[in-house]
């Protein structure tokens, strides 16, 4: 023995471990409590003497003592869940001339207040770590169902039905559309009406993510697999979603290097994560959606072309809402709807001469050019009608809608009136006309026509594209 231990009495090494110690069981190989100190037989209500020999799961509730003594594997920092509450403890094997005789136990806190006050420090933290999960659970659900999905138009109502009928099945999914079509929508209302719609649904925007960052983003990371990695490592978006869904927006801004590791993970089933050396099998259903045209993009070599088979295995076309003019007052009022919830108001409409306007816009930015619009009205808003005055200057001012604005509607209305053409082509009609003559007054400068037609740029180029506008032919009209 230690000759400073020898100079130590007894009752002094015995006094010691109970104030300087943490609480101590000792247990044999039978799991028989050897000894036990004073302040772990006061927490658990029994006496010193009382405990010697008695079974350890008889004295500690949840004690794993007996397993470490019989097995010699050691259990360090486990949750030991005990008089309702939660203790951090430590389980040794005991060994003695290379002989498993026993183990030893500890528990972190010396007494009962001690314990609480450490609980009264990780309660809060415990509360947040709830909260956060919970919002975290929240974020991995389907937001829409197809009854969200508004609109009548023939070729949105054929692919909402196709989105809904293919809901059920597993396949792989491309949806197709402009920018603000909504196709992230489509995308919950699939996962909404599917058999994995309570397991999670994962959003990655690939665009978003830069090109370094996206392999770990999508397939995680083991501990080390770089600096600055998180200890533990961490899951990617595939393992998050199993069982689920993921949404791969943008798949279109997705480099080549990348296609070809998401490539093998739809044919394999499975993922490494980044620094990993074994593959974690995974069971998610893939839905992808773009706006750029892939077949394009796979003559181009800038799209793998198996890829792309992979994730065509349904395509749902999108129509733009330039294409669904009839669906615009369903649409708005729906918008109007949930932003009146927003913004705690009610009993808004919007008037007719608005709808008229709304339907002659080219609308590139889609349904979430037409809620940015609609929001702005609901701001600037008085009383509880829009009006063409609540509206955007770049709708207002359009030339094919002054016509709408400066005459009386009776104008309209003559008893020798005869229409040879679609309210709609009159409308194109007047707006391509337009479009022209501000380029030949701006004499082919691009920008300066969009500016005298107040409006953006990037819609003035949309308008040009739309209408099939060419050079030659402003400058025939230039000429003459």
């Amino acid at each position: 023995m230690n000759k400073m231990l020898q100079c130590l009495p007894f009752n002094w090494i015995q006094e010691i471990v109970n104030i300087a110690a943490e609480w101590i069981v000792v247990v044999d190989r039978d799991g028989k409590v050897l000894y036990m100190n004073e302040s772990y037989c006061k927490f658990v209500d029994r006496d010193p003497d009382e405990v010697i020999g008695m079974d350890v799961q008889d004295v500690i509730e949840n004690s794993r003592m007996h397993f470490v003594a019989k097995t010699g594997q050691a259990e360090v920092a486990e949750i030991h869940p005990i008089k309702n509450t939660e203790m951090v403890a430590n389980r040794y094997p005991l060994f003695i001339d290379n002989e498993l005789v026993g183990a030893v136990g500890t528990v972190m806190f010396r007494n009962a207040q001690d314990w609480l006050e450490y609980s009264k420090k990780v309660e809060p933290l415990i509360e947040e770590l709830n909260y956060y999960k919970k919002r975290f659970e929240k974020e991995l659900v389907s937001k829409y169902s197809f009854s969200q999905l508004i609109g009548s138009t023939p070729s949105f109502h054929a692919a909402k039905q196709l989105a809904e009928k293919v809901s059920a099945s597993s396949s792989a999914i491309l949806l197709f559309g402009e920018s603000g079509t909504g196709k992230e929508l489509f995308a919950h209302a699939i996962h909404d009406a599917s058999p994995r719609r309570l397991f999670p649904f994962v959003r990655v925007n690939c665009a978003s993510i830069p090109e370094h960052l996206l392999e770990s983003e999508l397939f995680g990371y083991d501990e080390g697999a770089f600096t600055g990695a998180k200890r533990g490592g961490k899951k990617g978006k595939f393992e998050i979603a199993n069982r689920g869904t993921i949404f791969l927006d943008e798949i279109g801004d997705m480099s080549l290097n990348m296609q070809s590791k998401l490539l093998r993970v739809l044919q394999e089933k499975e993922i490494e994560r980044v620094g990993g050396n074994s593959p974690i099998s995974i069971d998610v259903r893939v839905i992808a959606a773009t706006h750029r045209n892939l077949e394009d993009m796979v003559v181009l070599k800038e799209f793998r072309q198996d890829l792309y088979y992979r994730l065509n295995v349904i395509k749902v076309d999108i129509p733009p809402l330039r294409e669904r003019i009839q669906d615009i007052p369903l649409i708005a009022n729906a918008l109007l709807k949930k932003l009146e919830r927003k913004f705690h108001r009610h009993g808004i409409q919007i008037s007719n001469e608005v709808f008229q306007i709304l339907k002659s816009h080219h609308w590139p930015g889609n349904v979430r050019e037409l809620e940015n619009v609609i929001e702005r009205c609901v701001n600037v808003l008085t009383g509880n009608v829009i009006t063409p005055e609540q509206l955007p200057l770049y709708l207002y001012e359009n030339p094919s809608n002054k016509i709408l604005l400066n005459h009386d509607p009776s104008h309209y209305i003559k008893s020798d009136l005869k229409l040879t053409k679609s309210l709609k082509e009159l409308i194109e009609e007047t707006e391509r006309n337009a479009v022209i003559q501000a380029l030949v007054e701006a004499n082919g400068n691009k920008i300066e026509a969009a500016k005298l037609l107040d409006i953006s740029k990037s819609t003035f180029y949309e308008k040009i594209k739309y209408y099939n506008i060419h050079r030659n032919e402003i400058d025939e009209f230039i000429k003459n």
